[in-house]
């Protein structure tokens, strides 16, 4: 059974850090690029970070470049997202995804469940 499993949410301060981990299972993912996605309360899902199949492409939304890197060990099947100089603005679920190299969420064939981040003032 294909499933995503994402971990290292939590509550920090503006200016802090925290990393995100998503760790598939069920399937091999070494060839497909995958991808970071967040969604505030009342708002859609907005595109964050993707990384194509060797890691060797990435591409950020505005909103993140510069401060959050996507990275990938597909020995483990993993993805993350180092996110760094957090911002109240940050604050969201997170949701990783399999898929295209692309920034649509259609995309993207998989979903992790999502993991709660808050970024305080």
């Amino acid at each position: 059974q294909v499933q995503l499993v994402e971990s290292g949410g939590g509550l920090v301060q503006a200016g802090g850090s925290l990393r995100l981990s998503c760790a598939a299972s069920g399937r091999t993912f070494s060839r497909y690029a995958m991808g970071w996605f967040r969604q505030a309360p009342g708002k859609e899902r907005e595109f964050v970070a993707t990384i194509n199949w060797s890691g060797g492409s990435r591409y950020y939304a505005d909103s993140v470049k510069g401060r959050f890197t996507i990275s990938r060990d597909n020995a483990k099947n993993t993805v993350y997202l180092q996110m760094n100089s957090l911002k109240p603005e940050d604050t969201a679920v997170y949701y990783c995804a399999v898929g295209q190299y692309r920034i649509a969420v259609a995309a993207y064939d998989y979903w992790g469940q999502g993991t709660q981040v808050t970024v305080s003032s």
